[in-house]
């Protein structure tokens, strides 16, 4: 009886020690598939961030240059993209029969000068009649009616010379316009800029009712970028900047951006002058102008970029980009916490530089996994491998959508 008590508690320690010799096997085991993944501290730091809106650029002058007379071109004295001064002759037009016209209201002044000439001459002689009569009046040799009738004389005269001198600035007006129209013949630049495209060439018929200019001379030494802004996006401005009217905050707002289609950034920054004053229904949009210099020329009328509007976010909590991901449009990192990755949910204020902005969900100091997130399950174990935050953030390559 004894020995069999004996033996059973023999047994008892032995599947002990087997079953505690398979957990540590099974604890070395899972210490053995952990990985090594990139950790850091998650710091505060001062970021300036920018707000992106697709551009289009004009210069701060674009003149349609059109023809002030029907006719054929003639000449064209310019070429596409070339500047030209105010008052420079772009195009020639066709002007035979204006010539015609011309010559014959001047003509017709002088036509007009001889009536005058002659109308005054009879207000002279009626005149001269008068003066003649009135003493013999007087004296009562003649009668005083032939008198009126010399007097009725005098003032047809003096009637025809006011119509003849009425034609006459008639006929002159009709020779300044005339004239006038001949010089239209020659198509003069209106600003001084640079000469657009030139959809029409010697031989094309144009007139001043045209739909198509014959080019657009532009001033680009400044430009305009036109960009707009959605209704919440509007209202998010107002809310955030400072001023109480929008005058003011216009221009309490820090110099802006540009980015060129190639995302280059323009060498110039910009001063957002001038908002429309109200929300366009069919778009639901209001549009906002930037003025820029380009005194080097570089830019140009129907150019097209981004501006970059800046927002300080100063004193903030920040993470690699790299170190966040997202599920059913819930951003998420990885915190580590005893060796192992944690899902751990986040809000984001706004990205910048590489970084995510953090509003809530971490706090100073926290560890989390910078990159390699993608094969990672909450509750994996992990090797931390401390690492630079700046070196993780300075590798991110950026994803080109």
């Amino acid at each position: 009886m004894k020995n069999r008590t004996l033996y059973l508690m023999l047994g008892i320690v032995l599947i002990g020690m087997v079953q505690s010799c398979k957990k540590d096997n099974a604890g070395s085991a899972q210490q053995g598939m952990a990985k090594p993944y990139p950790v850091v501290s998650v710091p505060k730091d001062s970021i300036t961030a920018f707000a992106e809106y697709p551009a289009s650029i004009e210069g701060v002058v674009n003149s349609d240059v059109r023809a002030k007379i029907t006719g054929y071109i003639t000449k064209v004295y310019v070429d596409e993209g070339q500047f030209v001064q105010k008052g420079q002759a772009l195009f020639k037009l066709e002007t035979n029969t204006l010539s015609q016209d011309a010559s014959a209201a001047r003509s017709g002044v002088s036509a007009s000068e001889s009536s005058v000439a002659a109308a005054k001459a009879a207000v002279d002689a009626a005149q001269i009649e008068v003066n003649k009569l009135v003493p013999l009046v007087e004296k009562k040799i003649i009668s005083s009616v032939q008198l009126e009738t010399a007097r009725a004389n005098l003032l047809s005269a003096q009637s025809q010379h006011k119509q003849a001198q009425a034609s006459y600035l008639q006929s002159q007006a009709n020779y300044k316009s005339a004239a006038a129209n001949l010089g239209y013949g020659t198509v003069y630049a209106p600003v001084s800029g640079v000469v657009g495209s030139l959809p029409l060439r010697e031989g094309n018929l144009v007139g001043p009712n045209d739909a198509t200019p014959l080019t657009v001379i532009s001033d680009v030494s400044e430009l305009y970028a036109y960009f707009s802004m959605n209704e919440k996006e509007y209202l998010d401005f107002l809310e955030n900047n400072e001023g109480k009217t929008l005058k003011e905050k216009i221009k309490n707002l820090p110099p802006v951006k540009l980015k060129l289609a190639n995302g280059s950034m323009y060498s110039e920054e910009g001063k957002i002058e001038a908002v429309t004053g109200q929300i366009d229904p069919q778009t639901g949009t209001i549009q906002f102008r930037v003025h820029f210099d380009n005194e080097n020329g570089l830019l140009t009328n129907g150019n097209s970029g981004s501006i970059m509007i800046p927002q300080l976010y100063p004193d903030v909590l920040v993470v690699p980009e790299s170190s966040t991901f997202e599920q059913q449009g819930i951003t998420y990192v990885y915190k580590v916490e005893k060796d192992t990755a944690v899902s751990t949910i986040i809000g984001i204020t706004a990205r910048a530089n590489n970084m995510a902005i953090i509003n809530n969900g971490l706090k100073e100091g926290d560890k989390i996994v910078a990159t390699g997130v993608g094969n990672l399950r909450t509750g994996t174990a992990i090797q931390p491998q401390p690492a630079n935050f700046d070196s993780i953030v300075q590798s991110i390559k950026p994803v080109f959508k």
